[in-house]
Parts: structure tokens; C-alpha cells; sequence
């Protein structure tokens, strides 16, 4: 991290904004992406690298400083995320990729111009550019840490699908967020190995 530079996680512990987590900026350098986007991968890594770290800042205030704070109470969805982290060994560091961009952005478009909500590709076009192992699609958030703990806590998604894959060891992301008819923005993570 440059001198001066805040972490994203900077308002939950200033912990995060140590030089040594700047190896997890890995998209810092990615021109083809937001500074939301680049952010989104950004706090993934945090996430994967340093789980129970995250799991001791960000996760003990979260619920207060979201304006949600039933999700403390919350077993199923977010006291299972925190203890999930707490005992998740480090993950493997994931790097953009511009292929898993261009399946992601072009998901993220055609849903967000349609109001579609779910992972099949609707268009010929958007057929053509899929590219990923694993894919999760947000709805509604525009902050970066919100769209990444919207997918981990998982809320309403009995299976965890969208926790499971931002833990697997994937090592490739690519990220788009764009406006979304129904719920204003959508965000789609596509993975890859």
C-alpha cells in the first residue's frame, strides 16, 4: 500500500492498514476495471488471506455499522460465516483476469437492461463470452465490502452456493458491476482456475 493510502477496512480496525496487506491489491494495476471492481477483489483477498483477522474486525462491527444489526442474532447466515472464518486456513490469493471480466460485465449488463435475476445466459453474445468455474451475482449494493458480505453471510440461500465459491481455491476473478432495472445495481464474480 502507498504511503497515505486507507485500507477499505480501514473504519473497522486500522490493522488493515498495515503495508503487508498490500499484496493482496492485486488488481490495483488493472485498467479495465472500476475502482469499485478492483476494491471488490481487493477485499476478497483481505478476506481469503487473513479469514479470522476479518472475522475479529470487520464481522464484530458489521451488523452496527450496516444499519443491520438482527444479523447479529443470526445463526444460520451470519454466526456460521464468522465461525467459518475464524477456523479457515489461508486461501490462495486470487488475480484478474480479463476473460472472467468480459463473461462477468457481460452477464452484469444483460441482466441489469433485462431486471434478470440467476446465472443463465440470456443473450447469444453473453453465451459466447462465458467464462468461469464459479460464478455469484449481488443485487442492490453498490459498496464493495456490502456486495462481497451480502455473498459470504449468504442470507436466504440455504446451500451457502455463494460462500462456498468465494472460498474455494480458485486463483482467477473477474468482477462488473453495472445498473440493474429491478434493484438499481448487480455485481457478477466469475472464477476461474
Amino acid at each position: 500500500m502507498a504511503a497515505g493510502a486507507v485500507s477499505p477496512l480501514a473504519l473497522y480496525s486500522n490493522e488493515w492498514n498495515d503495508v503487508k496487506y498490500s499484496k493482496c491489491n492485486t488488481a490495483v494495476n488493472a485498467a479495465y476495471l472500476s475502482n469499485s471492481e478492483k476494491e471488490v477483489i481487493y477485499i476478497l483477498n483481505l478476506i481469503r488471506s487473513y479469514p479470522a483477522l476479518f472475522a475479529n474486525t470487520v464481522l464484530k462491527k458489521y451488523p452496527a455499522l450496516s444499519g443491520n444489526g438482527y444479523l447479529a442474532d443470526d445463526t444460520y447466515y451470519f454466526k456460521s460465516l464468522v465461525n467459518t472464518l475464524l477456523t479457515l486456513p489461508p486461501l490462495q490469493i486470487l488475480y484478474p483476469d480479463k476473460d472472467c471480466f468480459i463473461s462477468a460485465k457481460s452477464h452484469a449488463y444483460q441482466s441489469g437492461i433485462t431486471g434478470y435475476v440467476g446465472h443463465e445466459r440470456k443473450v447469444p453474445d453473453s453465451k459466447l463470452k462465458k467464462h468461469y468455474y464459479g460464478e455469484c451475482c449481488d443485487y442492490g449494493h453498490k459498496d464493495p465490502l456490502d456486495i462481497i458480505l451480502s455473498l459470504l453471510i449468504d442470507e436466504g440461500i440455504p446451500s451457502l452456493g455463494h460462500r462456498i465459491v468465494c472460498l474455494t481455491n480458485y486463483t482467477k476473478l473477474g468482477v462488473s458491476i453495472q445498473p440493474h432495472k429491478r434493484y438499481g445495481t448487480n455485481a457478477v464474480l466469475d472464477f476461474y482456475y
